[in-house]
């Protein structure tokens, strides 16, 4: 079976099969500024995001065996470009990220993560791609066999190869909550991104914030307020990331430094049609 569901493009949920979009669900946003200003996407509708899921299965063979691993950045301040530059810097000796075809795995090169995160977000489930999987290196793989997801496994994973910092890519509080006691159980550092926040509660915003080290803002309302209130570190104006914790502060202070622009707030930036 060859089958990968992500959510993207306002959250829409969407199946992908041989390399066509089978399916679109309906988004929670009908603007998002992100898309607007690389790909001229006024309005997200199941047209629109069709056709810019099949151009990155066409582009970039996403969720086929062609697949590239290996890109340049992206945004400014992504979290795939924060992880790459960190581990570019050598402050991140690794990286647990999933990919379509391959689940979760350990991630060593700062080309690869970036190749691997910044150009797909919300991967729901996937089934192995054999070439893919032997391209990266099944010793890298949480599951060769069933491409499976899971980040404290993917952890775990990456503790028992020897690595000492660790960057890893969650959804929700109660991961990065185990990641955290992780930490402490192995005497490592890990270094926790929250992603995919569109649609968290207030409850699990402001869960969240106890554990993460980066937060992006996405559309979510209760995440932009929580990082607000806080007084978090906060880069970025149509799609804020909040740096939680010192070190994630340093890291997004790493990637200012590394893209060598000034960084100045813009009034008036387009923000998604609401936020949720």
């Amino acid at each position: 079976m060859d089958e990968h569901i992500i959510e993207a493009l306002g959250k829409a949920r969407i199946k992908i099969k041989n390399g066509k979009v089978v399916e679109v669900g309906e988004p929670l946003l009908n603007y998002c500024p992100i898309f607007d200003k690389f790909r001229g996407i006024k309005h997200l509708d199941r047209k629109s995001i069709q056709e810019n899921i099949q151009f990155r299965i066409d582009d970039f063979g996403m969720c086929t065996a062609n697949r590239k691993l290996r890109m340049r950045d992206y945004l400014s301040f992504g979290i795939s470009e924060i992880i790459s530059t960190a581990m570019e810097l050598g402050i991140l000796d690794s990286t647990v990220m999933v990919c379509e075809g391959c689940g979760t795995l350990v991630i060593t090169d700062p080309e690869m993560a970036q190749g691997i995160g910044g150009r797909v977000s919300g991967l729901v489930s996937t089934t192995p791609i054999p070439e893919l999987i032997e391209k990266i290196g099944p010793e890298y793989i949480l599951d060769p066999k069933t491409a499976r997801m899971d980040a404290i496994a993917g952890v775990k994973k990456a503790i028992a190869m020897g690595f000492k910092n660790i960057g890893v890519s969650v959804i929700s509080s109660k991961a990065a909550k185990e990641l955290k006691q992780l930490e402490k159980e192995h005497g490592v550092n890990i270094y926790v991104f929250v992603v995919h926040t569109t649609g968290m509660s207030e409850a699990e915003a402001r869960e969240v914030f106890k554990y993460a080290d980066v937060i992006t803002g996405c559309a979510s309302k209760y995440v932009r307020e929580q990082g607000m209130e806080s007084g978090a570190f906060k880069v970025g104006d149509s799609v804020p990331v909040f740096g939680i914790t010192p070190r994630g502060q340093h890291l997004i202070e790493e990637r200012i430094k590394f893209t060598g622009k000034k960084i100045e707030p813009k009034p008036g930036a387009k923000q998604p049609d609401r936020l949720i």
